[in-house]
């Protein structure tokens, strides 16, 4: 064969090779295109009075429903505190029958029975930020919250004094939820390992910015022993940090939190909150609706997936990675 005819033959069977391969492509896109788009519902512990980590959560819950062209629809109680209208709501859910429910509970114990009708009705069950005493979840997206506790632990006792027998008070939010009894656990459990430090009580906010403010109000005015607070999440830490400013005790009562906030970076800045621990609640609603497709169409999914926490300060709060946790893209 002369080299002119093997320069063709060459030539068309690498045409026939490239129409193969974009033919393929393109009968695997239409594929994607017309597959039936996967239903899901999403709860968040608090619609009514929504804090920035649920605005945010819910804008990474969008923008996985818009990229995996999912159809998602988020509900929740008025407040954090109102299980019953989490788990009414949930009832609901099942009878409008989607492929999926992404839940952060409410309660740790409480939402176990609708989690079960949720499995037993054929929808697949993905638990998020706060999980459940049950196995009934395919997949629980969290921040690892004893890691998380014992970072908090270990922030304030840098904070105070190593010769000192200190005193310190932890300012939670609502009593039963997964995510606080796993933050206080490791709050406790780093203090009582490495130090002297003593947890004098844990008082429960209610996930109210106010009641954590007159509670810390009451409680240093009754026991100025008291060195420190961590606060286990923002309304828990922001009413603790204003009470702590009003008082005058401004670096003196020392203050670990937790999440990012406008009002957070304020006591940072303002001297009155000496670390937060930062969730990645844009990663946690991303997550768990790609999760959530993914279990839907049958693929193996992880059984637990750590969305990781950082801890912010005063020193390290301007660097970019962090300014993007402190000021997240919240859609309107």
């Amino acid at each position: 064969m002369s080299e002119y005819r093997r320069r063709s033959a060459s030539a068309v069977l690498a045409t026939i090779l490239i129409l193969a391969s974009v033919f393929g492509i393109y009968k695997w896109a239409v594929s994607q295109k017309t597959e039936k788009p996967v239903d899901i519902i999403v709860t968040v512990k608090a619609k009514g009075q929504m804090i920035d980590f649920w605005k945010v959560f819910i804008t990474g819950v969008e923008d996985a429903a818009h990229e995996f062209g999912a159809n998602v629809s988020v509900i929740g109680p008025p407040s954090e505190t109102e299980i019953d209208a989490q788990i009414k709501q949930l009832e609901q859910a099942i009878q409008e029958k989607p492929d999926a429910i992404v839940m952060a509970a409410t309660d740790y114990n409480r939402l176990v029975p609708v989690a079960e009708q949720i499995v037993k009705a054929g929808i697949k069950l993905i638990t998020v930020d706060s999980g459940i005493n049950s196995s009934d979840s395919l997949s629980f997206i969290a921040t690892d919250n004893i890691a998380a506790g014992e970072k908090a632990g270990e922030e304030m006792a840098k904070l105070l004094p190593s010769t000192d027998s200190s005193k310190i008070a932890i300012m939670s939010f609502v009593y039963g939820t997964s995510s606080q009894m796993e933050r206080e656990k490791g709050v406790r459990q780093w203090l009582a390992n490495h130090t002297q430090i003593e947890v004098a009580n844990t008082y429960y906010s209610e996930g109210q910015l106010d009641k954590a403010y007159e509670l810390t109000k009451e409680l240093l005015s009754k026991d100025p022993s008291i060195k420190g607070i961590v606060g286990l999440n923002e309304p828990s830490t922001v009413g603790a940090g204003k009470a702590i400013k009003d008082l005058g005790l401004s670096g003196k009562v020392k203050l670990v939190g937790f999440d990012s906030s406008v009002d957070e970076v304020k006591l940072i800045e303002g001297g009155v909150l000496q670390a937060t621990i930062v969730q990645k609640p844009y990663n946690m609603g991303y997550l768990s609706v790609k999760t959530a497709i993914e279990a839907v169409r049958g693929q193996r999914i992880p059984k637990q997936i750590d969305t990781e926490s950082v801890i912010i300060n005063e020193d390290n709060m301007y660097t970019e990675q962090n300014q993007k946790l402190l000021f997240p893209f919240v859609g309107e």
